[in-house]
């Protein structure tokens, strides 16, 4: 009874003390293996390149799952996607079950998760991922860049 009583006590201790451990400074940066950047852009100025990264999402999911590090992620907001008439949003509305897929696959890594949760991106507003052969990722989200920043 008293080993039993022990090992919940400890079990507890580790929950509290990593559950706390996010919030001290600099933990998500280890978590996630390099510090997360962000940058805001208008979708008109690089839509080819947000299409195909859109067009790739199922790949880009199964990257996600596989990764375990990175040495670069910086997440680009794009405040201008709410015009339904851009090719953009068009890719969006037929990609839409590949883009669910990949926002699943980001929920289950804790690296993504939290690269994205530290700036204050809702998964639902992720409408991209693309991988650079230097071990690298740009998330493309819908919104403006949070002033806090």
């Amino acid at each position: 009874m008293r080993l039993l009583l022990l090992i919940a006590m400890l079990f507890a201790g580790a929950v509290t003390s990593f559950a706390q451990g996010l919030d001290k400074e600099g933990a998500i940066d280890t978590i996630v293996g390099s510090d997360v950047t962000t940058g805001e852009e208008a979708a008109t100025k690089d839509e080819g390149r947000i299409i195909a990264a859109i067009e790739n999402a199922s790949q880009a999911a199964a990257t996600v799952r596989r990764k375990f590090s990175l040495d670069r992620v910086e997440i680009v907001f794009i405040p201008d996607l709410n015009d339904e008439d851009t090719d953009v949003e068009a890719k969006l509305l037929e990609y839409k079950p590949q883009i669910t897929e990949l926002r699943e696959s980001i929920q289950g890594s804790a690296m993504f998760y939290h690269a994205v949760d530290s700036r204050s991106v809702m998964l639902t507003d992720v409408i991209a991922l693309e991988f650079d052969d230097q071990n690298g990722v740009t998330i493309f989200v819908r919104g403006k860049k949070p002033e806090t920043e």
